[in-house]
Protein backbone atom coordinates (compact mmCIF):
# COMPACT_ATOMS: atom_id res chain seq x y z
CA UNK A 1 0.00 0.00 0.00
CA UNK A 2 0.77 3.38 -0.78
CA UNK A 3 -1.06 5.60 1.41
CA UNK A 4 -1.72 8.91 0.60
CA UNK A 5 -0.87 10.37 3.94
CA UNK A 6 -1.84 13.76 3.60
CA UNK A 7 -5.30 13.16 2.95
CA UNK A 8 -5.98 11.35 6.62
CA UNK A 9 -6.97 11.75 8.92
CA UNK A 10 -10.65 12.67 7.44
CA UNK A 11 -12.80 13.60 10.03
CA UNK A 12 -15.99 12.84 9.18
CA UNK A 13 -17.28 14.64 12.30
CA UNK A 14 -19.74 17.66 11.22
CA UNK A 15 -19.77 17.16 7.62
CA UNK A 16 -22.51 16.24 5.61
CA UNK A 17 -22.38 12.32 4.01
CA UNK A 18 -24.95 10.94 1.15
CA UNK A 19 -25.51 7.35 1.57
CA UNK A 20 -25.75 5.78 -2.00
CA UNK A 21 -27.60 2.57 -0.86
CA UNK A 22 -29.88 0.37 -3.10
CA UNK A 23 -30.75 -2.43 0.29
CA UNK A 24 -31.68 -1.00 3.55
CA UNK A 25 -29.30 -3.34 5.64
CA UNK A 26 -25.89 -1.66 5.66
CA UNK A 27 -26.98 1.82 5.12
CA UNK A 28 -29.26 1.51 8.16
CA UNK A 29 -26.09 0.15 10.55
CA UNK A 30 -24.17 3.12 8.74
CA UNK A 31 -26.62 6.10 8.94
CA UNK A 32 -27.13 5.42 12.77
CA UNK A 33 -23.25 5.06 13.46
CA UNK A 34 -22.56 8.40 11.31
CA UNK A 35 -25.25 10.35 13.31
CA UNK A 36 -23.70 9.37 16.30
CA UNK A 37 -21.07 11.10 14.86
CA UNK A 38 -22.83 14.69 14.42
CA UNK A 39 -22.59 13.89 10.52
CA UNK A 40 -25.51 15.46 8.78
CA UNK A 41 -26.71 12.43 6.65
CA UNK A 42 -28.41 12.49 3.46
CA UNK A 43 -30.27 9.22 2.31
CA UNK A 44 -30.23 8.27 -1.07
CA UNK A 45 -31.67 4.95 -0.84
CA UNK A 46 -34.28 3.46 -3.35
CA UNK A 47 -36.85 5.52 -2.14
CA UNK A 48 -35.52 8.68 -2.55
CA UNK A 49 -33.45 8.36 -5.69
CA UNK A 50 -33.67 6.05 -8.96
CA UNK A 51 -29.53 5.51 -8.72
CA UNK A 52 -29.54 4.43 -12.36
CA UNK A 53 -31.17 7.35 -13.70
CA UNK A 54 -28.06 9.93 -14.19
CA UNK A 55 -30.34 12.55 -14.50
CA UNK A 56 -31.90 12.56 -11.39
CA UNK A 57 -28.74 11.54 -9.72
CA UNK A 58 -26.82 14.71 -10.70
CA UNK A 59 -29.36 16.77 -9.96
CA UNK A 60 -29.06 15.51 -6.27
CA UNK A 61 -25.79 15.53 -5.78
CA UNK A 62 -25.91 19.33 -7.33
CA UNK A 63 -28.92 19.83 -4.51
CA UNK A 64 -27.49 18.87 -1.44
CA UNK A 65 -23.38 19.13 -1.99
CA UNK A 66 -22.36 16.52 -0.01
CA UNK A 67 -18.76 16.67 1.54
CA UNK A 68 -18.04 12.64 1.72
CA UNK A 69 -20.42 9.64 -0.19
CA UNK A 70 -20.15 6.11 0.61
CA UNK A 71 -21.58 4.03 -2.57
CA UNK A 72 -23.38 1.16 -1.32
CA UNK A 73 -25.68 0.80 -3.97
CA UNK A 74 -25.57 -2.68 -5.27
CA UNK A 75 -28.56 -4.72 -6.51
CA UNK A 76 -28.45 -8.22 -5.09
CA UNK A 77 -30.77 -11.01 -4.77
CA UNK A 78 -28.47 -13.81 -4.46
CA UNK A 79 -27.85 -17.07 -6.74
CA UNK A 80 -30.76 -17.67 -7.51
CA UNK A 81 -31.09 -14.14 -9.31
CA UNK A 82 -28.28 -13.79 -10.95
CA UNK A 83 -28.99 -17.20 -12.86
CA UNK A 84 -32.47 -15.96 -13.73
CA UNK A 85 -32.06 -12.34 -14.37
CA UNK A 86 -28.22 -11.61 -14.96
CA UNK A 87 -28.78 -8.81 -17.95
CA UNK A 88 -30.49 -6.63 -15.56
CA UNK A 89 -28.41 -6.92 -12.61
CA UNK A 90 -25.22 -5.87 -14.24
CA UNK A 91 -27.00 -3.02 -16.26
CA UNK A 92 -28.35 -1.91 -13.27
CA UNK A 93 -25.48 -2.24 -10.88
CA UNK A 94 -22.83 -0.83 -13.72
CA UNK A 95 -25.68 2.36 -13.95
CA UNK A 96 -25.65 2.98 -10.10
CA UNK A 97 -22.06 2.59 -9.83
CA UNK A 98 -21.45 5.06 -13.01
CA UNK A 99 -23.82 7.87 -12.29
CA UNK A 100 -22.59 8.24 -8.35
CA UNK A 101 -18.95 8.25 -9.02
CA UNK A 102 -19.35 10.53 -11.79
CA UNK A 103 -21.77 12.96 -10.14
CA UNK A 104 -19.44 12.97 -6.87
CA UNK A 105 -16.87 14.09 -9.46
CA UNK A 106 -19.29 16.95 -10.93
CA UNK A 107 -19.88 17.99 -7.61
CA UNK A 108 -16.35 18.07 -6.11
CA UNK A 109 -16.97 15.66 -3.18
CA UNK A 110 -13.96 15.46 -1.04
CA UNK A 111 -14.13 12.01 -0.63
CA UNK A 112 -16.13 8.76 -1.98
CA UNK A 113 -15.94 4.89 -0.44
CA UNK A 114 -17.14 2.95 -3.01
CA UNK A 115 -18.51 -1.22 -1.91
CA UNK A 116 -17.57 -3.47 -4.25
CA UNK A 117 -17.91 -7.85 -2.98
CA UNK A 118 -15.17 -10.37 -2.75
CA UNK A 119 -17.25 -11.72 -5.72
CA UNK A 120 -14.64 -9.67 -7.71
CA UNK A 121 -11.73 -12.34 -7.01
CA UNK A 122 -11.43 -15.34 -9.46
CA UNK A 123 -12.83 -18.69 -9.40
CA UNK A 124 -9.72 -20.07 -8.50
CA UNK A 125 -8.16 -17.34 -6.64
CA UNK A 126 -5.61 -19.02 -4.21
CA UNK A 127 -7.07 -19.09 -0.86
CA UNK A 128 -8.03 -16.91 1.48
CA UNK A 129 -7.81 -14.11 -1.30
CA UNK A 130 -5.60 -11.72 -1.21
CA UNK A 131 -6.25 -7.82 -3.07
CA UNK A 132 -3.45 -8.95 -5.33
CA UNK A 133 -5.44 -11.64 -7.02
CA UNK A 134 -7.59 -9.44 -8.61
CA UNK A 135 -7.79 -9.60 -12.51
CA UNK A 136 -5.56 -13.20 -12.72
CA UNK A 137 -8.14 -15.28 -13.79
CA UNK A 138 -11.88 -15.89 -14.95
CA UNK A 139 -15.21 -14.50 -12.43
CA UNK A 140 -16.98 -17.53 -10.70
CA UNK A 141 -20.22 -18.11 -13.46
CA UNK A 142 -22.32 -18.70 -10.32
CA UNK A 143 -21.67 -14.63 -9.28
CA UNK A 144 -20.81 -13.26 -12.52
CA UNK A 145 -22.70 -10.03 -12.76
CA UNK A 146 -22.23 -8.94 -9.17
CA UNK A 147 -18.43 -9.64 -10.22
CA UNK A 148 -18.42 -7.50 -13.52
CA UNK A 149 -19.99 -4.43 -11.88
CA UNK A 150 -17.69 -5.05 -8.85
CA UNK A 151 -15.13 -4.75 -10.97
CA UNK A 152 -16.17 -1.96 -12.70
CA UNK A 153 -16.61 0.02 -9.99
CA UNK A 154 -13.52 0.21 -8.65
CA UNK A 155 -11.42 0.60 -11.54
CA UNK A 156 -13.33 3.77 -12.28
CA UNK A 157 -12.25 4.43 -8.26
CA UNK A 158 -8.73 3.96 -9.30
CA UNK A 159 -8.49 5.43 -12.81
CA UNK A 160 -10.76 8.68 -11.28
CA UNK A 161 -8.00 8.73 -8.88
CA UNK A 162 -5.23 8.56 -11.49
CA UNK A 163 -6.97 11.10 -13.84
CA UNK A 164 -8.51 13.50 -11.81
CA UNK A 165 -6.39 13.19 -8.41
CA UNK A 166 -9.99 12.27 -7.07
CA UNK A 167 -9.52 10.93 -3.15
CA UNK A 168 -11.79 8.03 -4.47
CA UNK A 169 -11.15 4.97 -2.50
CA UNK A 170 -12.84 0.97 -2.76
CA UNK A 171 -12.94 -1.63 -0.86
CA UNK A 172 -14.68 -5.57 -1.25
CA UNK A 173 -17.19 -6.84 1.08
CA UNK A 174 -17.70 -10.03 1.86
CA UNK A 175 -21.01 -11.57 2.30
CA UNK A 176 -23.27 -9.22 4.55
CA UNK A 177 -25.91 -9.80 6.87
CA UNK A 178 -27.88 -8.34 9.57
CA UNK A 179 -31.43 -6.97 10.42
CA UNK A 180 -33.36 -5.33 7.57
CA UNK A 181 -32.25 -7.87 5.09
CA UNK A 182 -33.72 -9.88 2.66
CA UNK A 183 -35.08 -12.51 4.33
CA UNK A 184 -37.26 -13.90 0.83
CA UNK A 185 -37.02 -17.46 0.34
CA UNK A 186 -35.67 -17.51 -2.93
CA UNK A 187 -34.05 -14.25 -3.77
CA UNK A 188 -32.35 -13.43 -0.03
CA UNK A 189 -29.02 -14.36 0.98
CA UNK A 190 -28.08 -17.33 2.45
CA UNK A 191 -28.21 -16.68 6.01
CA UNK A 192 -31.80 -14.32 5.94
CA UNK A 193 -33.24 -17.08 3.83
CA UNK A 194 -32.46 -19.58 6.32
CA UNK A 195 -33.53 -18.14 9.04
CA UNK A 196 -36.65 -17.45 7.17
CA UNK A 197 -37.02 -21.54 6.50
CA UNK A 198 -36.06 -22.29 9.52
CA UNK A 199 -38.52 -20.32 11.72
CA UNK A 200 -41.42 -21.40 9.25
CA UNK A 201 -40.29 -25.43 9.25
CA UNK A 202 -40.76 -24.58 13.43
CA UNK A 203 -43.67 -22.88 13.55
CA UNK A 204 -45.65 -25.46 11.12
CA UNK A 205 -44.31 -28.68 12.67
CA UNK A 206 -42.25 -29.68 9.83
CA UNK A 207 -39.74 -32.80 10.23
CA UNK A 208 -37.31 -31.37 7.40
CA UNK A 209 -35.39 -28.21 6.60
CA UNK A 210 -34.45 -27.99 2.74
CA UNK A 211 -31.15 -26.26 1.74
CA UNK A 212 -29.74 -25.57 -1.60
CA UNK A 213 -26.53 -26.84 -2.32
CA UNK A 214 -24.23 -30.17 -0.71
CA UNK A 215 -23.59 -27.66 2.19
CA UNK A 216 -19.81 -28.19 1.59
CA UNK A 217 -19.10 -25.27 0.55
CA UNK A 218 -16.82 -23.12 3.38
CA UNK A 219 -17.69 -18.71 2.77
CA UNK A 220 -17.46 -15.98 5.29
CA UNK A 221 -20.35 -13.58 6.56
CA UNK A 222 -19.69 -10.19 8.19
CA UNK A 223 -22.48 -8.95 10.45
CA UNK A 224 -23.98 -5.46 9.22
CA UNK A 225 -22.72 -3.29 11.75
CA UNK A 226 -19.37 -4.47 12.23
CA UNK A 227 -19.10 -3.07 7.82
CA UNK A 228 -20.35 -0.30 8.84
CA UNK A 229 -17.89 0.61 11.77
CA UNK A 230 -15.00 -0.91 8.76
CA UNK A 231 -16.14 1.35 6.25
CA UNK A 232 -16.03 4.68 8.74
CA UNK A 233 -12.83 3.37 9.59
CA UNK A 234 -11.40 3.20 5.92
CA UNK A 235 -13.46 6.45 5.10
CA UNK A 236 -10.97 8.24 7.58
CA UNK A 237 -7.78 6.77 7.84
CA UNK A 238 -7.21 4.98 3.96
CA UNK A 239 -6.62 6.40 1.07
CA UNK A 240 -4.88 4.24 -1.68
CA UNK A 241 -5.64 3.31 -5.13
CA UNK A 242 -5.79 -0.27 -3.66
CA UNK A 243 -9.20 -1.65 -3.19
CA UNK A 244 -9.15 -3.34 0.22
CA UNK A 245 -11.11 -6.54 1.65
CA UNK A 246 -13.68 -5.87 4.60
CA UNK A 247 -14.67 -9.34 6.12
CA UNK A 248 -13.54 -11.41 9.25
CA UNK A 249 -11.00 -13.63 7.49
CA UNK A 250 -12.98 -16.92 9.27
CA UNK A 251 -15.23 -19.15 6.93
CA UNK A 252 -17.78 -21.72 8.24
CA UNK A 253 -19.34 -24.43 5.93
CA UNK A 254 -22.70 -24.19 5.09
CA UNK A 255 -23.49 -26.89 6.86
CA UNK A 256 -22.43 -25.52 10.00
CA UNK A 257 -24.13 -22.52 9.78
CA UNK A 258 -27.38 -24.61 9.32
CA UNK A 259 -26.71 -26.23 12.30
CA UNK A 260 -25.85 -22.84 14.13
CA UNK A 261 -29.07 -21.03 12.53
CA UNK A 262 -31.41 -24.64 14.09
CA UNK A 263 -29.88 -24.03 17.52
CA UNK A 264 -30.92 -20.04 17.18
CA UNK A 265 -34.30 -20.97 15.88
CA UNK A 266 -34.74 -24.20 18.28
CA UNK A 267 -35.74 -26.11 14.71
CA UNK A 268 -34.62 -29.83 15.50
CA UNK A 269 -35.72 -31.26 12.82
CA UNK A 270 -33.36 -32.98 9.88
CA UNK A 271 -32.20 -31.08 6.94
CA UNK A 272 -32.26 -32.09 2.97
CA UNK A 273 -29.26 -30.80 1.11
CA UNK A 274 -30.55 -30.27 -2.60
CA UNK A 275 -27.47 -31.20 -4.47
CA UNK A 276 -29.47 -30.33 -8.03
CA UNK A 277 -28.32 -26.80 -6.83
CA UNK A 278 -25.06 -25.36 -7.52
CA UNK A 279 -22.36 -25.25 -4.82
CA UNK A 280 -19.95 -22.28 -6.53
CA UNK A 281 -16.48 -22.65 -5.33
CA UNK A 282 -15.63 -24.73 -2.64
CA UNK A 283 -13.83 -22.24 -0.35
CA UNK A 284 -14.53 -18.60 -0.32
CA UNK A 285 -12.61 -16.44 2.09
CA UNK A 286 -10.68 -13.15 2.46
CA UNK A 287 -7.63 -12.32 3.60
CA UNK A 288 -8.05 -9.46 6.25
CA UNK A 289 -4.34 -8.97 6.90
CA UNK A 290 -4.20 -4.78 5.26
CA UNK A 291 -7.01 -3.57 6.81
CA UNK A 292 -5.88 -5.43 10.36
CA UNK A 293 -2.74 -3.80 10.04
CA UNK A 294 -4.07 -0.38 9.84
CA UNK A 295 -5.83 -0.87 12.73
CA UNK A 296 -9.38 -2.39 12.36
CA UNK A 297 -11.02 -5.78 13.43
CA UNK A 298 -14.03 -7.44 13.47
CA UNK A 299 -16.08 -7.07 16.91
CA UNK A 300 -19.68 -9.74 16.22
CA UNK A 301 -19.17 -13.69 15.96
CA UNK A 302 -20.94 -15.13 13.42
CA UNK A 303 -23.56 -17.21 15.74
CA UNK A 304 -23.81 -13.69 18.03
CA UNK A 305 -24.91 -11.68 14.23
CA UNK A 306 -27.49 -14.56 13.50
CA UNK A 307 -28.76 -14.77 16.86
CA UNK A 308 -29.03 -10.15 16.65
CA UNK A 309 -30.54 -11.20 12.95
CA UNK A 310 -33.25 -13.79 14.30
CA UNK A 311 -34.23 -11.57 16.98
CA UNK A 312 -34.89 -8.93 14.54
CA UNK A 313 -36.45 -11.31 11.93
CA UNK A 314 -38.84 -12.93 14.84
CA UNK A 315 -40.07 -8.92 16.02
CA UNK A 316 -40.59 -8.35 12.14
CA UNK A 317 -42.05 -11.41 10.69
CA UNK A 318 -45.94 -10.14 10.25
CA UNK A 319 -44.56 -7.62 8.16
CA UNK A 320 -41.85 -9.80 6.30
CA UNK A 321 -44.42 -12.88 5.57
CA UNK A 322 -47.31 -10.08 4.27
CA UNK A 323 -45.48 -9.14 1.31
CA UNK A 324 -43.21 -11.27 -1.52
CA UNK A 325 -40.07 -9.58 -0.75
CA UNK A 326 -38.16 -10.89 -4.89
CA UNK A 327 -35.45 -8.79 -5.54
CA UNK A 328 -36.38 -4.83 -4.79
CA UNK A 329 -37.24 -2.97 -7.88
Amino acid sequence: MDIDTKRIPFLLEGKKVLVCSFGDMVRSSLTAKLEEMGCTVIDAGRKNLDLANQDDVFAFFKKHSPDAVFALETKFGGKYASQTMPAELLYRNLMMAGNVIEAAYNAEVQKLLFMGYTSVYPKDAEQPMREDSLLTGPFESVNEPYAVASLCGLKLCQFYRKQFGCDFISVMATNVFGPQDNFDLTYGGVIPSLIHRAYEAKMTNKQELEVWGSGTPRREFIYADDLADALIFLMERYSDSLPLNVGTGEGATIAEIVEKIKDVVGFDGTVNYDTSKPDGMPVKVSDISKIKALGWEPKISLLEGIRKTYDWFGKNYESIASQTQGVPE
